[in-house]
């Protein structure tokens, strides 16, 4: 049987290695276990990364941003979200968007050239606690008519500012998995006020991608990223779970669902620009 091999193979890891993991990956996941029945077993818990606690310069902090890209790579986010935004605005471009906790910005650029041809002139405002944009990757977005600012700011403290503008679309990757229940509501009500289209990619919390978590190593992952991953997992997502945090309204359209072998994916949007074409 064939396997797809993911892109953002680490130099010096040699192809065959990288199929026999991606064969584990398989055999995991069709293995003669109730996954199914185990991942109710496994209650959600937030706790504080290593990454957050590392400061932005740290050597080690550097290196987990890098095999961030890589493991966004693997889990495919920027092509899922590329796909949920492509089926979402079929008849119009947006012209803005927000992204929260967005880091270093390259899953935004990675998602901005796949959709780039159809959306231009786009201003995007990436809110991150530490300021990782560099110029180069600004570049990149100004290559493709895309206007990005940088804000270095608290997410809350930038969800609570006065006369806040409304934003055609809001993403999220790997970041709502970060809090608890209660600022978990309390960002999701917040969001929902500014703007039309909300989207966000998580980790999946099931057996199967606590399991894999063991593996990164082998795809040149550090010490934090590591530690870090399984963190992620147990504080993740299953079933509808965001759905219920998001505010209650009529006038929303709630999609959630697995996404991938490894990813949960939640999208709300209004009503009257609700595509039912939405797919993964």
């Amino acid at each position: 049987m064939e396997y797809d091999v993911p892109c953002g193979v680490p130099q010096g890891l040699s192809k065959s290695l990288v199929s026999s993991l991606v064969r584990a990956f398989y055999s995991i996941r069709f293995a003669r276990l109730d996954l199914g029945v185990k991942f109710r077993l496994m209650k959600r818990e937030v706790k504080r990364e290593l990454l957050d606690e590392l400061p932005a310069g740290d050597r080690r902090a550097i290196r987990s941003r890098r095999d961030l890209q890589r493991v966004n790579a693997w889990m495919g986010h920027a092509h899922i979200m590329a796909h949920a935004l492509a089926a979402a605005f079929t008849d119009r471009s947006p012209r803005s968007l927000v992204e929260l906790g967005a880091g270093d910005g390259t899953l935004l650029l990675r998602l901005a050239k796949s959709i780039a041809p159809r959306w231009k002139s786009v201003r995007a405002v990436l809110v991150d606690r530490q300021p990782l944009l560099s110029p180069r990757t600004k570049a990149e977005f100004a290559a493709l008519s895309w206007h990005v600012e940088s804000v270095e700011m608290d997410v809350f403290d930038w969800l609570q500012r006065t006369h806040a503008e409304q934003s055609d679309v809001t993403i999220a990757n790997l970041f709502l998995h970060h809090f608890a229940e209660n600022d978990l509501r309390r960002l999701l009500w917040h969001a929902a006020q500014q703007t039309e289209f909300f989207l966000a990619c998580e980790p999946h919390r099931v057996n199967f991608s606590l399991c894999a978590t063991t593996l990164l190593r082998f795809i040149g992952c550090n010490d934090v990223s590591r530690h870090d991953a399984k963190i992620s997992v147990r504080a993740g997502f299953v079933e509808n779970e965001l759905s219920a945090l998001w505010p209650p309204a009529k006038d929303w359209r709630l999609m959630e669902r697995k996404a991938g072998p490894f990813s949960h994916c939640f999208m709300a949007q209004r009503i009257d620009g609700f595509c039912d074409s939405l797919g993964l």
